[in-house]
């Protein structure tokens, strides 16, 4: 099946199941007095509960989770978290340093599922022209390995790295199981595209905007403050890898310059991750 047909299918059964669910509440509310929902169903069916104007979600909550449904139809944030639960990714990315000289690298992720964004085992390595390196999360800890020896990365690599976990697009899809509080700016359109506008801040006060768009739920930019200079990360080249939707392309920007491009080659999800990856040795 095409991305587009897909795509379609999937926006018309979420239209069709919110245009039911007004048109159910109405009568319900008529005749009989609300039934208690179970937590379980109460989640599965918030991401389909409209506002009085059907095309706008009332709360910053059924925008994310119209988002999770999308990016996992039809199964969600259940079928996330069963594919999910490894995740190796190779690509090619290219880093734009302050004097405006360009490194270009080859590189591998691996990725260990944890309960939380910060409780997740990721190990990024990289292969430029000069060096090969790994670095690693572990535990909310950040260390780097070069020809087996493990040592302790530059502050600003270790912060860009750890940025790229605070501040992605699980940091909306996975906002329930990080505790996040959101919030519900209110729609902007930027270049003719109408978005919401999400914020999102976790339990370790990382806040971030997310601009989620309204007629497909993916998210297509995020923006986030980090020791002064203001950050943005764009999504490109959306398409399906085992069933999830996934930006094959984005593009940090830092006060509006561009300082990071990647591209992803293939991704694979469910394969066994040796776990001595992770480790210090």
């Amino acid at each position: 099946m095409s991305l587009n047909l897909r795509s379609t299918m999937i926006l018309a059964i979420l239209s069709g199941a919110m245009t039911v669910a007004v048109a159910g509440q109405a009568v319900t509310a008529e005749t009989t007095a609300p039934k208690k929902e179970s937590k379980k169903k109460a989640e599965e069916t918030n991401a389909l509960k409209p506002s009085k104007d059907t095309a706008k979600p009332v709360t910053a909550e059924q925008v994310a989770e119209s988002s999770i449904l999308v990016y996992a139809f039809p199964g969600g944030r259940e079928t996330l978290n069963q594919i999910r639960k490894t995740a190796i990714e190779r690509g090619k990315t290219s880093i734009t340093n302050a004097e405006g000289k360009i490194d270009q690298a080859n590189y591998q992720r691996w990725t260990l599922r944890g309960a939380t964004q910060n409780k997740e085992r990721i190990r990024l390595d990289q292969e430029f022209s000069t060096a090969r390196y790994a670095l690693v999360f572990n535990e909310d800890k950040v260390f780097g390995i070069y020809n087996d020896a493990v040592f302790t990365p530059r502050d600003d690599a270790s912060r860009a790295f750890q940025n790229q976990i605070a501040f992605s697009i699980d940091s909306l899809l996975r906002y329930k199981e990080n505790e996040s509080r959101l919030n519900l700016v209110g729609r902007e359109k930027h270049m003719g595209v109408d978005y919401y506008v999400v914020d999102v801040t976790d339990k370790q006060n990382h806040k971030m905007r997310f601009f989620v768009s309204a007629k497909t739920f993916r998210v297509m930019m995020l923006e986030y403050e980090d020791e002064g200079v203001k950050y943005k990360r764009k999504f490109y080249n959306y398409n399906y890898a085992q069933g999830t939707l996934v930006p094959y392309r984005t593009v940090l920007y830092a006060n509006d310059k561009v300082v990071e491009e990647t591209e992803i080659g293939t991704v694979t999800y469910g394969q066994k991750i040796d776990e001595a990856l992770f480790s210090a040795g």
